[in-house]
């Protein structure tokens, strides 16, 4: 009687007092909470093209302790599945309680197996990314990695917008792992797909940037190349290429980060989509478009104008050091325009010095340089400055000439774009809105902007800008039907660790805008290691073809009285004039 009360107390403990409390031990045991991802938001361009998209998807899974007959399913399946019916009888037969038959399979096949009614087969929800492109702007858009997460590119930059919040659910399962039958799944939280983001990239003008670019790259041997072109007004990227030749993507040096190829394009496929995006991440020293620095400030100081005059040797010594023009010359006497024109190291370094140090370095920072674009990009670089502290006598020469500093495409972009825009100096933007799961548009706030450059000075510069295509290095950037304004610049490049340049090796540049007149596009061409080597003649041209096929394509006005054939804008004979910084 006292065992069989005992008992009784014992049973009463068990399945009364304390019946949820077991009831929730048993069920912790049973449960197995299953993670489903949710359906990744799009990337679209700026008129609502695909660039990146998640696609539905199912893997096939078997339990093989329900499947009654083996053999013969594994025949009824393996056409649909596409798989040897040998490999499938095996997989049936496991006797694991889990097998995984087919993975990201489109949702209709796995749609025609559901309605077979297999026994023992179930199927786990899932995406593939596509990109129907061939990786058009693939260093901007970035990639996922095997989990479906971002992992560059703004497919990181936006992760938590794209990823949306994941499905999370519960599978009753025996201790030893095999799915009780007949029980449902319990579904905690649905899944909430992820927004889309639509770029200000526009997916014809990056195809012909791209191109453009590819075909100079091959023409000229180059190992790399950057070509960018932006709305003046808005500060919106509408294209951003980065190429690298194939038989140089593992070469690394100061100016290129080691990169592997992805996919190839352009000319017999020898060029590849960079591993990354190098109009913000790989630095180099600008050379002669860094120019604009000391003129502008120069300027804005009122040191100089336009005409203001100056007797420039065809070199100087300085501090032990000796700087010169790219090409020998007598002394001559040239205005503030000409020596833009030019791109005379020696004038630049006279203003140079009328302007002083302090104001030098003041106007590097006011432009934007050393200091994050705004995108917050990953991988991006800030640049390297030189400071008021380590400042030496020859920085008077080197600095105002694009040496010392190192910047990335994009800031001279930003720089260049800034006297497009009458002075204002815009933050670039990629992303021009999100777009809900339903397909309704959330526009991102327009770009900040602040005052660089009075407009009186703006105009001035705009003017001597126009010389440097007009007659100066810049004539292969003439654009028929519309006035061009920018600036060549042929850089060294410093050999890594040293306190020296890489002999032979050049940074060729040109970066404008147009219609010079009324600014709508600005655009930088930049080419790492090119032969011929020099901005004027090899990144002046790609330049020109971009920025024709932009404006045509946005039905931007032509200019009354500007060269409708690729000759300089005045019809005066080009000078031959290179620069080498």
């Amino acid at each position: 009687m006292v065992v069989l009360v005992a008992l009784a107390l014992r049973l009463i403990d068990i399945e009364g007092l304390r019946s949820g409390q077991y009831r929730s031990a048993a069920s912790e045991e049973l449960a197995q909470p299953v993670i489903v991802p949710a359906l990744r938001g799009g990337i679209f361009d700026r008129n609502g093209q695909v660039l990146a998209l998640s696609v539905p998807t199912k893997t096939v899974l078997a339990d093989d302790f329900q499947v009654q007959h083996p053999v013969s399913e594994a025949l009824a399946l393996a056409p649909m599945l596409g798989v040897a019916p040998t490999r499938l009888a095996a997989q049936l037969q496991e006797h694991s309680g889990y097998v995984p038959l087919a993975v990201n399979i489109a949702s209709a096949k796995a749609g025609r197996i559901a309605a077979k009614h297999f026994a023992g087969i179930n199927f786990i929800d899932g995406s593939v990314r596509e990109v129907p492109n061939a990786n058009l702007a693939a260093p901007v858009i970035g990639m996922v990695n095997g989990t479906g997460a971002g992992a560059a590119g703004l497919e990181y930059q936006f992760n938590h917008e794209l990823a949306g919040k994941a499905e999370t659910e519960t599978l009753l399962e025996s201790p030893g792992g095999v799915a009780l039958p007949g029980t449902p799944v319990v579904d905690h939280s649905a899944a909430r797909p992820g927004k889309g983001i639509e770029l200000t990239l526009d997916e014809p003008l990056q195809y012909e940037t791209e191109h453009s670019l590819a075909a100079q790259i091959v023409s000229t041997n180059s190992l790399s190349g950057i070509a960018i072109v932006m709305d003046v007004r808005t500060g919106d990227i509408l294209s951003m290429a980065n190429l690298v030749a194939n038989q140089h993507a593992t070469v690394g040096s100061s100016a290129t980060t080691p990169v592997a190829p992805t996919v190839t394009i352009g000319p017999s496929g020898q060029v590849s989509e960079a591993a990354n995006n190098l109009a913000v991440s790989q630095l180099y020293e600008p050379g002669s478009v860094f120019k604009l620095v000391t003129f502008s400030a120069a300027l804005q100081a009122g040191i100089i104008n336009p005409n203001t005059p100056f007797t420039v040797p065809d070199q100087i010594k300085l501090d032990g050091s000796t700087f010169h023009d790219a090409d020998p010359h007598p002394t001559e006497a040239l205005t503030a325009t000409q020596i833009l024109a030019q791109s005379s190291n020696i004038g630049t370094s006279e203003i140079a010095q009328g302007l002083g140090e302090s104001r030098l370095l003041s106007q590097v920072h006011t432009l934007g340089f050393g200091q994050p674009s705004g995108l917050g990009f990953p991988g991006e670089s800030a640049g390297l400055l030189a400071a008021a502290a380590q400042w030496e006598p020859t920085d008077y020469v080197s600095l105002p000439i694009g040496q010392v500093d190192a910047v990335n495409a994009l800031q001279v972009l930003d720089m260049y774009n800034a006297v497009a825009n009458h002075g204002v100096f815009i933050r670039p933007r990629l992303v021009q809105a999100t777009v809900s799961p339903s397909g309704s548009l959330t526009s991102s706030a327009p770009s900040a902007s602040h005052r660089v450059f009075s407009a009186s000075t703006d105009s001035e510069l705009t003017s001597m800008l126009e010389q440097v295509v007009d007659v100066g290095t810049g004539t292969s950037a003439v654009v028929p039907g519309y006035t061009v304004a920018g600036k060549t610049g042929t850089a060294q490049i410093p050999t890594p660790g040293q306190d020296s340049y890489v002999p032979g090796a050049y940074m060729a540049s040109f970066v404008g805008f147009a219609p010079a007149n009324n600014p709508t596009l600005s655009e930088i061409v930049v080419l790492d290691r090119p032969t011929p080597i020099f901005g004027g003649t090899v990144a002046a041209p790609v330049f020109s073809q971009i920025m024709s096929y932009a404006l045509h394509r946005y039905d931007i006005p032509t200019t009354p009285g500007a060269p409708t054939q690729g000759q300089p804008q005045s019809g005066s004979t080009a000078s031959q004039a290179q620069d080498i910084t």
